[in-house]
């Protein structure tokens, strides 16, 4: 061939190629026009407004965004409704939310894994387009819905939680011993549901296996639990040089440490070591959550206004009752202080289906202490923020999240009513007429 016909040859892929990339990337558009938007942010709705969404991500945001948008648009009238952000559940455990124990810890493991998609659907179908899983090994589900294999949320995993020997992720029956005492690897830590390390060192290796594996941010159990079977709930666990490591670790990655723990002097330890988020701190002061607020540490908790609930063992739930009788003063302090960053989760696991279905519903817990719009900023735009502390290297999703604007991902709800009024707008499944996520319509009821 000569050199014309080479040339020629080449001209004619390069053009091909041109035509194809342009006919199978060009992006999808969607508006949603004649609608009234609650940003994540701001606490009033918008007048009449257009959005104009492009593959994944918001392109544009005002009265007339859908005129640039192409003839191949399609064009959504909400009918002056109101389009909000997803919601966030910043505590989650998707591998074993509504899945029994005994399947968790005896089960097969592929079995539960398949489960865990039935779970992860609902909680998409619930409006919740995003979770912090806080302890599971969620890294192929996550694979599985980033690809589209699955329906389901976005995934910010923690993987296992790390956890001391006799601390709240030591979840041994009474006659397993310890790996080191001739014991062997229960099913929950072989599958990297949790780690059990002690000292510096250990926990070290157990943040690293999990940033190795994909990890946002590093779960670490540093106080007692209610949920775990041998730990006082008072009781201080890991030293402040155990929890330094693993904040030197997270650290070194560009993300941050959250701990799980209810009171003032462990949090206060970890706080000083350098973590930057608390899960949980149902029995906090005053002094330390005005001291979370001057330092910009997120208080992610949860609204446990039940005293006791029926999966619990008496042990559990007597510790849970002090939790509960904390929650209610916790908040009465948090809606006191300025600047405090709030995120609302939820932290079920092993409960029976029924109740894992009020899952948005526990967003109304919280109407004795915060408006509505307040409590809506904490599912969306205040988890938004928490996400960004992932840092450029492991966060999974760079965009912005919990925000409806320019350039955000497009994870919106269209909802019937108002919810800066009424949180059943979002909490009642039937008042969701659209959900979206990255771009993507999962629902529509409108008629």
């Amino acid at each position: 061939m000569n050199t014309k016909s080479i040339m020629l040859t080449f001209a004619c892929i390069c053009m091909f190629s041109f035509y194809s990339f342009s006919q199978s990337e060009s992006p999808s558009q969607i508006v949603l026009k004649n609608v009234r938007v609650f940003d994540g942010t701001s606490d009033k709705l918008t007048g009449s407004t257009e959005v104009l969404v492009e593959g994944n991500k918001i392109k544009s945001v005002g009265p007339t965004a859908g005129k640039s948008a192409s003839q191949n648009a399609t064009v959504i009238d909400g009918g002056g409704r109101v389009l909000m952000p997803g919601l966030s559940d910043t505590h989650t455990h998707i591998m074993f939310a509504s899945l029994p124990q005994a399947a968790l810890l005896v089960g097969e493991p592929n079995f539960n894994v398949i489960y865990a998609t039935k779970d992860a659907k609902a909680m998409l179908m619930r409006g919740i387009t995003t979770i912090r899983d806080l302890s599971g090994n969620t890294f192929g589900l996550k694979k599985a819905i980033d690809q589209g294999l699955v329906p389901g949320p976005r995934i910010y995993p923690s993987g296992g939680m790390i956890s001391q020997t006799a601390g709240h992720g030591d979840f041994r029956l009474p006659n397993q011993k310890h790996p080191q005492y001739g014991g062997e690897w229960p099913a929950l830590y072989e599958q990297g549901h949790g780690y059990l390390a002690d000292g510096p060192t250990e926990v070290m290796r157990a943040a690293r296996e999990n940033l190795r594996n994909g990890a946002s941010q590093i779960k670490l159990a540093t106080g007692g639990g209610y949920s775990s079977p041998a730990d006082p709930l008072l009781g201080i666990q890991y030293t402040a040089e155990e929890v330094k490591a693993a904040v030197d670790v997270a650290k070194n990655w560009g993300t941050y440490v959250t701990i799980h723990s209810y009171f003032p002097a462990s949090i206060n330890m970890a706080i000083d070591a350098g973590i930057k988020d608390v899960a949980h701190g149902q029995l906090l002061d005053k002094v330390t959550l005005e001291r979370m607020a001057k330092e910009g540490v997120f208080l992610s908790t949860q609204a446990f206004t039940l005293c006791s609930e029926p999966q619990n063992s008496d042990f559990s739930n007597e510790k849970l009752a002090i939790v509960c009788q904390g929650t209610k003063k916790m908040y009465e302090w948090a809606a006191e202080i300025p600047n405090l960053k709030v995120t609302w989760g939820t932290d079920m696991f092993f409960v029976p289906q029924d109740i894992y279905a009020g899952q948005t519903k526990q967003l109304e817990r919280l109407l004795p202490w915060f408006k509505p719009v307040e409590i809506l900023k904490m599912a969306t735009g205040n988890a938004g923020e928490l996400y960004k502390m992932s840092g450029p290297l492991m966060n999974p999703y760079p965009g912005d999240l919990g925000v409806i604007k320019e350039g955000a991902y497009a994870d919106m709800l269209l909802v019937e009513g108002n919810p800066l009024e009424k949180l059943d707008a979002v909490t009642n499944e039937d008042n969701l007429l659209i959900i979206m996520k990255d771009g993507k319509i999962f629902k529509n009821t409108l008629k």
